[in-house]
């Protein structure tokens, strides 16, 4: 006979294993329940959103349990990759910073993309064919531009459309400052490639594919038309091509772009080149202002310093890199050096002119030949009528032999005042001639030194006249030089453009 102390385990042993059973059961339970969510969930990614009679478009609850999937990419099958489309429109060029390396542009970009999940019949949803969504709420390719180096600052456009075939089109703004390699020395005639490269930063093109929405072609006639009258800068052509970008074992699709852009160069030619070219016609004008003349040498001063405050003034206009220097900032310097030239011509002339001559110093032999025949027939200088060639110089004859004789005229040596009848009468006029004719002795000697003066100061100018001649052309020679080259380059440069 069992007794009750015998009962106690098995009764406790049964209850063990009916606890056991239950939470098996609940278990199953649990895992049936996810079962059934899957199933709805993977009906829903293969149906379409379900619409209600008089309710036009998709209902709410179908499309919310949409947006309950914006984490996951929308695919029914992961293996297929998402299509993504771009293009855009360069409506403006908001500002080329040299010194940094950086272009700063307005967009209007255009993407596209197929959302598997936001499909649906228009004959059953009332004929509507396109409904707008918040786009935080769906999911969205993380497409880039790799040249990115600022925050996005434009208006944000937080909608997008969605068509019923799920293709979805989302328009938005971009205000783009991008890394650019600008050159600069040809300006302002200067012509810019900067290249802009979009791309998905996490997605492998196992995930998403890229390719353009418009041809290459189509996108650069619609920049020309929005860019035409957009400031500074001309649009020359879009061009683009796609590639893969390979780093590892990842391949990522992108698509790059090259906007070819043209400098107006007017406004810089207008405030810069002319009023330059200016200020050295009147540099060469200059030198018609006669050379022994001080004020010419003033006047090169002021418009030295005159061409050195336009230089002050326009230096904003003037980009400046770390890289290089422009042409034009070049031609500046090398026309305030001519001028500084200029000046020095000047200064050399009127030393040749006032410190020589004031001398009273005999021009050597060696100048007359070099400078007053070989340069001056070398320029083709044109002597006055009254005035030739000098000639080798001559010696100078002794002019006291005319006093002397006038003196024996007045008095002569043989005549003695023994044999003069009259000399009682002339002894006491004698004093007097002879006073006079000292005078006239020193008077002729003055005129004579005069005449010699005279004629050295001449000689000088003469030759200060053949080397301002000579000095003038060697000048002109090199501003013309100068102006050749650089407008040459500049032709070639545009041509080329």
């Amino acid at each position: 006979m069992v007794t009750h102390l015998q009962w106690n385990p098995i009764l406790d042993e049964l209850r063990r294993l009916s606890r056991d059973l239950k939470a098996t059961r609940l278990q199953i339970d649990k895992q049936k329940l996810a079962g059934v969510a899957n199933d709805r969930d993977m009906s829903l990614c293969c149906s379409k959103l379900s619409c209600k009679e008089g309710h036009s478009g998709p209902t709410h609850e179908s499309m919310q349990a949409v947006f309950d999937l914006k984490p996951f990419r929308p695919a029914v099958n992961l293996s297929n990759p998402t299509i993504a489309n771009i293009s855009f429109t360069l409506y403006a060029v908001l500002g080329v910073n040299e010194k940094t390396q950086i272009l700063t542009t307005f967009l209007w970009l255009r993407q596209f993309w197929h959302h598997e999940f936001l499909v649906w019949d228009p004959d059953e949803c009332d004929g509507v064919t396109r409904i707008s969504l918040p786009v935080e709420k769906l999911w969205s390719p993380d497409i880039i531009v790799y040249e990115f180096v600022d925050d996005d600052v434009s208006q944000a456009c937080p909608y997008v459309y969605v068509n019923h075939t799920g293709h979805i089109r989302w328009d938005r703004m971009l205000r783009l400052v991008s890394a650019c390699n600008l050159q600069i020395f040809s300006f302002p005639f200067d012509m810019q490639n900067c290249s802009f490269t979009f791309g998905s930063y996490m997605h492998t093109i196992r995930d998403v594919r890229l390719s353009p929405a418009l041809t290459f072609q189509e996108m650069s006639r619609n920049s020309k038309r929005y860019l035409e009258a957009s400031g500074e800068w001309e649009l020359v052509d879009l061009l683009g091509e796609t590639s893969i970008l390979q780093f590892g074992i990842d391949e990522w699709d992108i698509i790059t772009f090259w906007v070819v852009i043209k400098r107006r160069p007017v406004l810089y030619v207008v405030n810069l080149l002319i009023p330059s070219s200016f200020l050295m016609l009147i540099d060469i004008l200059s030198f018609y202002l006669p050379p022994h003349s001080v004020d010419r040498a003033s006047f090169k001063m002021t418009l030295i310093l005159g061409y050195t405050v336009f230089l002050l003034i326009m230096n904003d206009l003037l980009p400046s890199t770390a890289n290089g220097t422009p042409l034009i900032g070049i031609y500046f310097s090398v026309c305030l050096a001519l001028m500084v030239i200029s000046l020095l011509e000047t200064v050399i002339i009127t030393n040749v002119l006032h410190h020589n001559s004031m001398k009273y110093k005999e021009v050597p032999n060696w100048v007359r030949v070099v400078v007053l025949k070989h340069i001056a027939n070398l320029i083709c200088y044109r002597w006055t009528e009254d005035v030739q060639p000098p000639t080798a110089p001559q010696k100078d004859e002794p002019e006291i032999s005319n006093v002397d004789s006038g003196l024996w005229i007045i008095q002569p040596a043989s005549q003695t005042p023994a044999q003069d009848p009259t000399s009682s009468r002339g002894a006491a006029a004698l004093p007097e001639l002879q006073q006079i004719c000292q005078y006239l002795g020193d008077l002729h000697a003055h005129l004579t030194s005069m005449h010699k003066e005279s004629e050295l100061l001449d000689q000088w100018c003469h030759v200060g006249y053949v080397l301002d001649f000579l000095l003038f052309r060697i000048y002109l020679l090199l501003i013309s030089c100068y102006a050749l080259v650089i407008i040459s380059m500049w032709c070639v440069w545009i041509s080329q453009s």
